[in-house]
């Protein structure tokens, strides 16, 4: 997808008479968004954005490496380096004897200030010119200019890691981080990013005054190293990139397993992958979670446990879910002197995980794909496991005409506001994330009107549905699957048999867990959505609510 960035300045942190301005430039090629206000506690925005930091420059992904000229060079150099030690070893001890007694040059100190100062002016001059000389490898570092939505009631701060693995949100309060506000316009808008800001960032302190600027005219701001610069840009953003961001918005709404930790425990799990690395598979974080006992952390394969001493588990018994690529949490460490309390949200083994951490006015959310290679777009047909009630275009339009003007409900609030309930309109929530314009906010438990784009995303931007979805239409046409049984569990959902294949679905349609003979679930299981054939016991249960009964879910 061609996306057109348009800036007049770049973001920086500017001086001013009373303090300085942390000044945002906006995509000038989106609606206006504006806002105007006094940061009240500069260092924990400080340490919180650049926790986000590490999320838009995350890309863990496996770099196989050509090392054939690098044994050549080394072996050259361990020739050349045994020649030099032959020749001069004693004509430098000879030096070092005579220099014992001398004292240190006075000008050493300059001297160490002149050469760091050189070597940080050409590794700017480098930084520039790969910007301007190479702007495809620079963009590869960001592929999406990070996105902030200024709401009623918080600020938001969006970003998504190149390697298509990690997500990131801050939400900040406004009332209680920012002071009086007297400019702002209600919206979501890409803000210009580079590494200059985030060196910017390191010099808020608590002792100056710091305000928070997002004008989208940028007449006032001006830059060190640019002010009052034009920039245009355009750049194609991946598919498999924008349908992954998309993928976050359905897994953020599925039903899962919800668990708090202390400041401690995470402390303890970031010490021991800081420390150690594994050398064998597989390499898990297991979580042993018993109703009336607090959760228990098991690392794999050093199966080291980690106690845990919060608040106990009270949800249902669940067998031990495990998650991968949880070096990932590293990004965390610098939040643990603000944080509160931890929130863990565990969708099931080897699917996406989400941590919020709690920080009193501020909670950074931070989202995982099962494992790190494991990207969200490749691996995980999330919605699959969604709801499977039908919304119809009316309905859609109804609910993005509710939550644009509301800005942001609950889900009760969503249900009155348009008449509607059940699993159609869950599903016409799905379709509106899918679209990349509603967010639903774990913290809060409300849904916002988001517009990831300037405009609504289709199969053209994302990529065609799941291969899944494809074969459900298949089976579903063939006629050949139907239930032989069902059996409602009181408080848990209802179970679907037919031959060679069983579900558990929950009493709003979502696939709880199952199993199949094909080969789809015996090489992923659930982990990358339900098989054709689970999916069509769920949408030929002749008393499942909403939709035509047996047709396939629209997109």
């Amino acid at each position: 997808m061609n996306v057109s960035l348009e800036y007049n300045f770049r973001s920086a942190v500017v001086p001013t008479a009373s303090g300085q301005t942390l000044a945002f430039a906006p995509n000038l090629a989106r609606e206006p968004v504006a806002f105007d206000a006094p940061l009240r506690q500069p260092v924990r925005f400080r340490e919180a954005i650049s926790a986000l930091h590490d999320v838009v420059i995350s890309d863990l992904r496996f770099k196989k490496k050509d090392k054939s000229g690098y044994i050549a060079w080394k072996k050259n150099q361990q020739e050349l380096a045994a020649r030099a030690r032959h020749q001069n070893v004693s004509a430098v001890y000879e030096r070092l004897k005579q220099a014992q007694n001398q004292p240190l040059p006075d000008a050493l100190a300059e001297q160490f200030d002149a050469s760091r100062k050189k070597y940080w002016n050409a590794r700017n001059a480098y930084d520039r010119h790969l910007r301007q000389a190479d702007p495809e490898l620079w963009r590869k570092l960001v592929p999406y200019d990070p996105v902030i939505t200024v709401a009623p009631d918080v600020c938001l701060f969006e970003c998504f890691s190149g390697d298509e693995s990690s997500y990131g949100c801050l939400s900040v309060d406004r009332e209680a981080a920012f002071g009086r506000s007297d400019e702002i316009q209600f919206g979501t808008t890409n803000v210009d990013y580079s590494w200059d800001l985030y060196h910017h960032f390191q010099t808020l302190r608590s002792y100056r005054e710091t305000r928070f600027r997002l004008d989208p005219h940028g007449f006032e701001s001006t830059t060190a190293g640019g002010g009052g610069e034009h920039r245009e840009e355009k750049i194609d953003l991946p598919t498999s990139w924008l349908r992954g961001f998309m993928q976050l918005q359905v897994a953020m709404g599925l039903p899962a397993t919800r668990i708090t930790l202390g400041r401690e425990a995470v402390y303890a799990l970031l010490a021991w992958h800081k420390r150690h690395r594994a050398a064998t598979s597989p390499r898990a974080l297991r979580f042993e979670l018993i109703p009336g006992f607090a959760p228990r952390l098991v690392l794999e394969p050093w199966e080291q446990k980690i106690e845990t001493y919060g608040p106990v588990y009270d949800g249902p018994p669940v067998a031990p879910i495990r998650v991968w690529g949880v070096r990932r949490l590293l990004m965390m460490a610098r939040l643990l002197p603000l944080v509160d309390r931890f929130t863990v949200h565990l969708l099931g083994n080897g699917l996406p995980h989400f941590w919020v951490a709690e920080m009193g006015d501020m909670r950074l959310t931070l989202g995982f794909s099962g494992w790190t290679a494991n990207d969200w777009t490749r691996a995980s047909a999330l919605e699959m496991l969604q709801s499977s009630g039908v919304a119809t275009q009316h309905l859609v339009g109804m609910t993005a005409e509710y939550l644009r003007q509301s800005r942001s409900a609950t889900l009760a609030e969503i249900e009155r506001g348009v008449d509607r309930a059940g699993p159609p309109l869950r599903a016409a929530l799905s379709k509106l994330a899918n679209a990349g314009q509603v967010i639903y906010d774990l913290h809060a438990g409300v849904y916002r009107w988001r517009q990831i784009m300037p405009k609504p995303l289709g199969e053209a931007e994302v990529g065609p549905e799941p291969d899944e979805m494809r074969g459900l239409r298949e089976v579903l046409a063939s006629g050949r699957t139907k239930i032989d049984s069902r059996t409602e569990i009181p408080g848990v959902g209802v179970l679907l048999q037919g031959h060679d294949v069983e579900v558990l679905v929950d009493f709003d349609g979502r696939v709880k867990r199952g199993k199949c003979l094909c080969g789809w679930f015996r090489r992923y299981g659930l982990k990358n959505g339900p098989c054709r054939h689970m999916m069509a016991l769920r949408y030929l249960d002749p008393q499942r609510l909403g939709g035509a009964i047996g047709a396939p879910p629209l997109r």
